[in-house]
């Protein structure tokens, strides 16, 4: 008799056939502009710490003396015996950095998504998503139960005819979209997004993973960016980006927020997040409000690696995609193509990692940049690049 596990085996070779597999690498040294794979030393354009405050010594120290005060973890669901002081200065300090009357941490940015999806739409509702949404946008949708129609990415006027033929038809409607797309790097127009929503009565839900820390005069995210404060709409974000640690958020109303308590199921039934990881974001919040040059310096190298990228030679083989963020991606027109390349820059000693399929529709090179990167490290990049061509 077979073995009811006997498929795995073929579906893995079927993945490595087409270039799909993927195995994780072992990271030999703290996160940082320089890190070390299997002894080497590489420049690292793979990480999504945007400011540099995963290895600042005093978020270190933050969650150290964390530890010291309140142990390893936090032992419980928030409602049961995991709610510490941290978690509510955390959810006070995110509140007043993005603007909104109120803030819920969860244990990471995916929950966070997961549970306010499925907490505010059902199979009675209607859901409009942008195409290249965020796996845990696609899954929360999914995992609601409400009826979901997908607009071709950043196509607005689509979303209006889908709006226009749907909307009546359901109790509830959300339209959902990351802020910055984290695999190409270009932005939502939620000015328009908004309008749109207001239009028909829709709540819009933005993933500000990419946004946070990052855009905006003070890094506040996209509403800051494009001038949206006071605007009705629903920020989720993640604690393990331009700060450094680990956890997710999601920031709105009091009444969403009171809501969400009561209704998120990845908020109610999981152990609270560490108070470690709290203490660090906490930490990292006041970094990036008292000390802005991080987010000038992030800006200053993602302007000068843009600029340098502009001119490669017309020969060069990928494409850079349109941007407006701290994510920069080269695409290709070949899984193989993308790998050779990125074995190449490992090579040279720079790690930039190639996303492929099912990630995204067509194999890239991601590069994402850190305040803590030197304009000399930007520039070995784009000099290892060139030399593709030659």
């Amino acid at each position: 008799m077979n073995s009811a596990y006997d498929w795995i085996e073929p579906e893995l070779n079927r993945l490595e056939r087409v270039g799909w597999y993927r195995t994780p690498k072992i990271v030999q040294s703290p996160p940082g502009p320089v890190i070390e794979f299997n002894g080497q030393r590489l420049v690292n354009f793979g990480s999504n710490d945007y400011l540099g405050l995963a290895t600042d010594p005093r978020v270190i120290a933050a969650a150290i003396q964390a530890c010291q005060a309140w142990g390893v973890g936090s032992t419980g669901s928030r409602l049961l015996s995991g709610h510490k002081q941290l978690h509510e200065d955390l959810e006070i300090t995110l509140a007043q950095f993005k603007q909104t009357e109120a803030a819920l941490g969860f244990s990471s940015g995916y929950l966070a998504n997961l549970g306010v999806i499925t907490a505010l739409v059902d199979s009675k509702d209607l859901i409009i998503a942008d195409a290249y949404n965020h796996a845990s946008l696609k899954s929360g949708a999914k995992l609601s139960g409400a009826k979901v129609y997908e607009f071709t990415h950043g196509n607005l006027e689509q979303a209006q005819e889908l709006l226009s033929q749907h909307r009546l038809h359901y109790r509830r409607c959300l339209i959902l979209t990351d802020s910055v797309f984290s695999m190409d790097g270009d932005l939502c127009d939620l000015p328009k997004l908004l309008g749109l929503a207001e239009g028909f009565g829709a709540m819009v839900l933005i993933d500000e993973a990419h946004a946070t820390g990052v855009l905006g005069p003070t890094g506040r995210g996209s509403v800051e960016h494009f001038a949206c404060q006071g605007r009705s709409l629903i920020q989720v974000g993640t604690l393990s980006k331009a700060l450094g640690s680990l956890g997710g958020y999601v920031v709105g109303s009091q009444l969403l927020v009171d809501y969400l308590r009561n209704r998120a199921r990845s908020w109610i039934y999981t152990t609270g997040l560490s108070p470690a990881d709290t203490a660090a974001a906490l930490a990292a919040l006041h970094l990036i409000q008292a000390e802005p040059e991080h987010h000038q310096k992030l800006w200053q190298n993602r302007n000068l690696l843009a600029q340098s990228l502009a001119k490669l030679p017309p020969s060069f083989p990928l494409k850079l995609l349109p941007s407006e963020s701290a994510i920069l991606c080269l695409q290709g027109e070949t899984i193989l193509e993308v790998q050779a390349m990125s074995q190449a820059l490992y090579q040279a000693g720079y790690w930039v990692p190639a996303i492929r399929p099912p990630t995204v529709p067509r194999s890239r090179l991601r590069i994402s940049l850190m305040a803590s990167h030197r304009p000399a490290q930007i520039i070995g990049l784009v000099e290892a690049l060139q030399a593709w061509t030659v």
